[in-house]
């Protein structure tokens, strides 16, 4: 989608379509007043019936009284209610109804002397804009014809034009994720991952190495092995580098888990949904989409990301409830169940990159309990931490992105909870009790004393019948965390 910042007046825009916002109960759209007396009640009156309510749009014809053909006011509900997700939202209502009405371009006044800042303003507008009119349309014989419009912002921040560029490039990137996220199983094996890796390393200068089965084995990466033998699609534990900032700088490791697809393997899921089980990628999804952006935006960091991607199946070479396996850490892991699978390759992932690359702080993220859906819903990911400070910092990127996180406790009882009687730790914790946390206490015994925030995205890496209706997210993925580990990441230089 093109976005471009102009400070040409609302009154002498040459435009398809004008379009404000509005607070309930208010009298004027916010930056359209006093054009002519004529349009001024025909606004004023469509406003009263509208009456600013977050959501409801009014289109009006000017009838050529000012240059544009029309002028959509769009409601933003109660002003001391006003969040940049309800301008993300709201604007993305206005985009799906200009591209439905098959408009090619049109236009945004954007707000001010309001109690949100600028910056954050705009790149709400943007982030509303270009996700919204996101489609997976790829294995569709018929395709839409209806092209993306054209969008101008009319503003008079001075910074405007780099933030639109700087936005379209991170929304670009959440569009990326959602594409690779909603490949189907059969046509996007772990190999195929790694191409994935390989293709967005080339384009955007960052090293890839991508070990194959044989050498996921020689390096002792047994997590990633065990889960991934029982598939005829064998195993990948990709590797990407961007080094940005200086040499001395420590990188920061993100960490992804990519089960391509997930039956639960011996341990088998039940039949019903289990399509959705495409979606077990998410996690190394979301970190190939922060690896494009942040090498797009020339970001002065360094950042290490690692993928393992395993397909998990039930077969004759299936790892099954009983067995021990050693991890790359060195711990010895009794198997209990086979569909808590995440845990081992992510476990693998987590050990490798601290040994190799001694990173200043960890992340990972994953599609990783079903639990967290029960404590938390569809809405909201839960995380867990052994860093106050890196926890504190994650909060303010989601409060800015409005991806909502909520963090969950992690201490000595619940790392009992995963001590095995036959091995050093077991895959599941005791019952049903506390499944996300004890889930992240198997993962922080290969993490040791480094500043580590964990992200179960189980809930809202894709979207299921509970989850919020947003006019920027649509059916599939969603790519929840592409834009809150950037904004992070952008505060990081």
């Amino acid at each position: 989608m093109r976005i471009r910042a102009e400070t040409t007046s609302p009154i002498k825009k040459r435009t398809s379509v004008l379009c404000a916002f509005c607070f309930e109960d208010a009298n004027l759209a916010i930056g359209l007043d006093k054009l002519n007396k004529k349009i001024d009640q025909t606004i004023s009156q469509s406003i009263k019936e509208m009456n600013g309510e977050k959501g409801k749009i009014s289109i009006i014809h000017s009838h050529k009284e000012i240059s544009s053909d029309r002028i959509l006011i769009a409601g933003l509900g109660k002003k001391n209610k006003l969040t940049s997700d309800v301008i993300r939202d709201v604007t993305g209502i206005i985009t799906k109804k200009i591209h439905e009405l098959k408009i090619k371009e049109f236009s945004i006044i954007v707000p001010e002397r309001i109690p949100i800042e600028s910056d954050l303003v705009i790149s709400s507008i943007v982030e509303g804009a270009n996700l919204s009119l996101y489609e997976f349309d790829l294995f569709k014989k018929e395709k839409s014809a209806n092209k993306e419009p054209d969008l101008m912002l009319l503003t008079s921040d001075k910074n405007a034009q780099k933030i639109i560029k700087n936005y379209i490039t991170i929304s670009d990137a959440v569009r990326f994720t959602r594409d690779v996220a909603n490949l189907p199983p059969n046509e996007c094996p772990p190999a195929k991952l790694g191409e994935i890796a390989k293709k967005i390393a080339n384009q955007n200068k960052m090293k890839c190495i991508v070990f194959s089965k044989n050498e996921i084995k020689s390096k002792g990466l047994g997590g990633v092995v065990a889960v991934g033998q029982g598939s005829k699609n064998e195993p990948r534990f990709i590797i990407l580098e961007y080094r940005n900032g200086s040499k001395e700088q420590k990188p920061i490791l993100l960490v992804g888990k990519a089960v391509t697809f997930d039956t639960g393997g011996i341990s088998l899921k039940p039949g019903e949904k289990m399509d959705e089980m495409k979606f077990d990628k998410c996690g190394g999804c979301t970190v190939l989409g922060v690896m494009k952006a942040i090498s797009e935006l020339k970001l002065s960091i360094n950042v290490v990301a690692i993928i393992p991607s395993v397909e998990n199946m039930p077969s004759g070479d299936a790892f099954r409830p009983g067995d021990i396996i050693k991890l790359f850490n060195g711990k010895t892991a009794e198997i209990l169940n086979t569909d808590a699978e995440g845990r081992l390759i992510l476990a693998d992932g987590l050990a490798y990159g601290i040994k190799h690359y001694q990173p200043s702080s960890v992340m990972d993220f994953a599609t990783l309990t079903g639990a967290c859906i029960v404590a938390l819903g569809t809405n909201v990911a839960g995380i867990v931490s052994n860093n106050t400070k890196l926890a504190s910092k994650i909060k303010t990127a989601s409060a800015k992105t409005s991806e909502e996180v909520w963090e969950l406790p992690i201490n000595d009882d619940y790392m009992d909870m995963v001590k095995s009687k036959v091995a050093d730790i077991k895959n599941i914790g005791i019952g049903r009790a506390a499944g996300t946390i004890t889930a992240a206490a198997f993962l922080a015994n290969s993490v040791g004393n480094v500043p580590w925030v964990h992200f179960d995205i189980a809930g809202t890496a894709w979207i299921q019948p509970s989850t919020k209706n947003k006019s920027y997210n649509s059916h599939g993925a969603t790519g929840f965390g592409v834009r809150l580990v950037v904004n992070y990441l952008m505060n990081q230089r």
